[in-house]
């Protein structure tokens, strides 16, 4: 029983990284899926497959090195030189992400709360703070409590969609777009992206429960349920018209099919976003601390000031620029894995 509880924190863990600003908002999602119809469905069965498999074997690799950090990891992918510089861009992608996660944060607040976009970021920052001061037990308590209401709140909006009437035309749609090439290496990009940045946590979690058994059914877990959750935000959000116009385009769909639930949904939203923060910070700190051997609370604040300034740039722009070029970068991360994790 304990490994079985032990299987499903690290699987919400896995999930609560992975699914962001961009995935929980359904932004993300658009940008490398839903908006090429039909074909996108088909590239998210390919992702998931990716996030299953490859979330296991980084992990299980992680407890075979005993990697404290993901730079130990990708010292062993990379080699000791290209492996120093991966992890010292790797950083900077992280402290980017965090920043599009705190104008995510910041978004929801502005489109759907009608606050301030100043107050989602400062009440964001606050509330990560708080919970780094907590460690690997807040990390895991967050995750176990808001994954779950994602996946069913995500389920639930699915269940609405799928009644409708134009949901098959829509389903079966193929538009056409400018940058179809990019539907043929989304499946590859988004994972390699998400699994690049997910490491930072990924690996001192795997390390820390030395347990072959328990990670791998934490990373089959994990993946299986990121893929569901995928399938479903993409089920809801092709019955969108002009869905790329939308900052948070799942809690648009929400106000149109469950008007009841929205403000429990938007919150939801809003949960995902703080994992994916804490996460990166809990990451970042363990790789920053073997450079730089200060306290944790100033490298906490390091990260979230660097992030901050970061948030003040438009939370789409943020995402649609940053997330496709890291996406291509972590294509080196992903191969590497591939072969030396020796993945059949």
């Amino acid at each position: 029983m304990k490994k079985i509880y032990g299987a499903f924190q690290i699987a919400a863990v896995y999930i609560g990284t992975v699914v962001g600003a961009g995935f929980a908002t359904g932004k993300e999602i658009v940008e490398f899926f839903s908006r090429f119809g039909l074909i996108g469905f088909f590239t998210i069965l390919i992702s998931g497959y990716l996030f299953i498999v490859l979330g296991c074997k980084l992990m299980e690799k992680a407890i075979d090195l005993k990697a404290k950090s993901y730079e130990e990891l990708n010292d062993y992918l990379f080699g000791p030189v290209l492996g120093k510089a991966m992890s010292l861009i790797m950083m900077v992608m992280l402290i980017g992400v965090c920043g599009v996660m705190l104008a995510g944060a910041g978004a929801v607040f502005e489109e759907q709360l009608m606050l301030t976009k100043q107050m989602g970021i400062f009440i964001t920052i606050a509330l990560s703070f708080i919970i780094m001061m907590v460690g690997t037990k807040g990390l895991f308590a967050v995750n176990t409590f808001v994954v779950p209401l994602m996946i069913t709140f995500n389920l639930i909006v699915m269940s609405y969609s799928i009644t409708d009437s134009q949901f098959f035309v829509n389903f079966m749609h193929i538009p056409v777009i400018t940058d179809g090439w990019n539907s043929v290496v989304a499946p590859f990009t988004y994972t390699a992206l998400n699994l690049a940045l997910a490491q930072a946590v990924l690996v001192p979690v795997a390390t820390e429960v030395n347990d072959r058994e328990m990670v791998r059914w934490g990373g089959i877990i994990g993946g299986f349920f990121l893929t569901i959750i995928l399938i479903s935000s993409h089920f809801t959000l092709i019955g969108l018209p002009n869905v790329e116009m939308y900052e948070i385009p799942m809690a648009s769909v929400m106000k149109t099919v469950g008007a009841g639930l929205y403000w429990i949904y938007v919150c939801i939203i809003y949960g995902e976003i703080f994992t994916s923060v804490i996460g990166n910070i809990y990451g970042l700190e363990k790789q920053i601390k073997k450079y730089i051997p200060v306290h944790s609370i100033l490298i906490y604040l390091f990260v979230l000031i660097v992030s901050f300034i970061l948030s003040q740039i438009h939370y789409g722009t943020l995402l649609s620029y940053l997330y496709p070029l890291f996406g291509y970068f972590s294509l080196v991360f992903f191969v590497l894995l591939w072969k030396k994790a020796k993945v059949v």
